[in-house]
C-alpha cells in the first residue's frame, strides 16, 4: 500500500477557518465597509481600511473554530460537513478553541489602534459571536443571533470613525440583519433534512414551506431599509443603479431557491457576497464621483 503523508497542521488550520471558502468574510465585509464610508462621509483612510478589512477576516475565521466545536457532535450526521478537521479529529478541540483565541486576539489588537468607542462595542461583539454556535439548539430562528453578531462590523465602523453610534447606524444594522436572514436561510435550506434528523432548530425549518417567500421579503427589507436611512446623504444616481443592479440579483436568487434543491440554495449563499459588493459599490462609487467634482 502507498503511503499516506499526513497533512500539515498549517493546511487543517486553513480548513478549520474556511479560507478557500471566502464567501463567509465577505458577506460580513462589504456591510462594514459601506458603514465605513458613510460614516467618514467618503473614503475612511488607509488605516481603517486595513483594520476592518483584517479583523472581518480575522474575526470570521475566530468564529469558524468556536462553531466547529460547538457543533462537531451534529457535524458528523451532515454530509456537508462530516469531513471538517474538529468533528474528524483531525484538529483537537482544545487545539480549535486556541487557534480561535490566538485570531480573535490579533482582531482586538486592531481594534485597540482606533479608539476607547470601538474597543467597547468590540466586547459585545466577541460575545454574541461566542454565543451564537449555541443557539442552534434553544432558537427557532438562530440566524438572527448571527445577524446580530455579523452586523457589529457596521456598529464598530461608526464608533472607531465618529466616537458615537447615531441613528443611522441603527438603520443600517436593522436592514442588514435582514440581509443576513436571507442568505442564511438559503444555507439552512441546504441543510433541512439532516437538521431535522438531529434536532438542530434552523429558519428553514421554522419557516416551512413559507421560506422562498420570506427569503426574497427579507432581501427587499434590506434594500428598503438601506435606502430609506441613506436617503439623506444624496448619493447620486449611481447608488440607484446599484441598487437596481442588486435587485436583479435578488430575483436571481429566487431562482435558484424556488426548486429548494441542495445545489440551488448552496449556490445562492455562496454568490451573496455579490449583492453586498454592489450595494458598496454604489456607496463608495457615489462618494468617489462627488470627490472628482461629477454631479448626478
Amino acid at each position: 500500500m502507498p503511503s499516506v503523508t499526513p497533512r500539515s497542521r498549517f493546511a487543517l488550520y486553513l480548513d478549520l477557518i474556511r479560507w478557500d471558502r471566502p464567501a463567509g468574510w465577505l458577506v460580513c465585509l462589504w456591510p462594514t465597509l459601506s458603514a465605513l464610508w458613510i460614516a467618514a462621509d467618503g473614503f475612511p483612510g488607509w488605516h481603517l481600511l486595513v483594520v476592518f478589512v483584517l479583523g472581518t477576516i480575522l474575526m470570521r475565521s475566530a468564529g469558524c473554530c468556536v462553531n466547529d466545536v460547538a457543533d462537531r457532535d451534529f457535524d458528523k450526521h451532515v454530509k456537508r460537513t462530516a469531513q471538517r478537521p474538529v468533528t474528524t479529529g483531525a484538529v483537537g478541540v482544545k487545539e480549535a478553541l486556541a487557534l480561535g483565541a490566538v485570531l480573535a486576539l490579533l482582531a482586538f489588537g486592531l481594534v485597540l489602534t482606533t479608539n476607547t468607542a470601538a474597543i467597547a462595542w468590540s466586547v459585545p461583539a466577541v460575545l454574541v459571536a461566542i454565543a451564537y454556535p449555541f443557539t442552534k439548539r434553544i432558537i427557532a430562528m438562530p440566524q438572527a443571533v448571527l445577524g446580530i453578531a455579523f452586523n457589529f462590523g457596521i456598529v464598530i465602523a461608526f464608533a472607531a470613525v465618529q466616537g458615537s453610534v447615531p441613528a443611522v447606524a441603527w438603520w443600517m444594522w436593522l436592514g442588514n440583519l435582514f440581509w443576513v436572514l436571507a442568505y442564511d436561510t438559503e444555507y439552512a435550506m441546504v441543510d433541512r433534512d439532516d437538521d431535522l434528523r438531529i434536532g438542530i432548530k434552523t429558519s428553514a425549518i421554522t419557516l416551512g414551506r413559507l421560506d422562498v417567500a420570506a427569503i426574497v421579503v427579507f432581501y427587499l427589507l434590506f434594500l428598503s431599509i438601506w435606502v430609506m436611512a441613506l436617503d439623506g446623504y444624496a448619493l447620486g444616481a449611481i447608488f440607484y443603479v446599484a441598487l437596481a443592479v442588486a435587485l436583479a440579483q435578488v430575483l436571481w436568487h429566487f431562482t435558484l431557491i424556488r426548486t429548494r434543491s441542495r445545489e440551488g440554495c448552496f449556490k445562492a449563499f455562496r454568490v451573496n457576497h455579490w449583492l453586498g459588493a454592489t450595494v458598496f459599490a454604489g456607496i463608495a462609487g457615489s462618494y468617489l464621483l462627488r470627490w472628482l467634482g461629477v454631479t448626478g
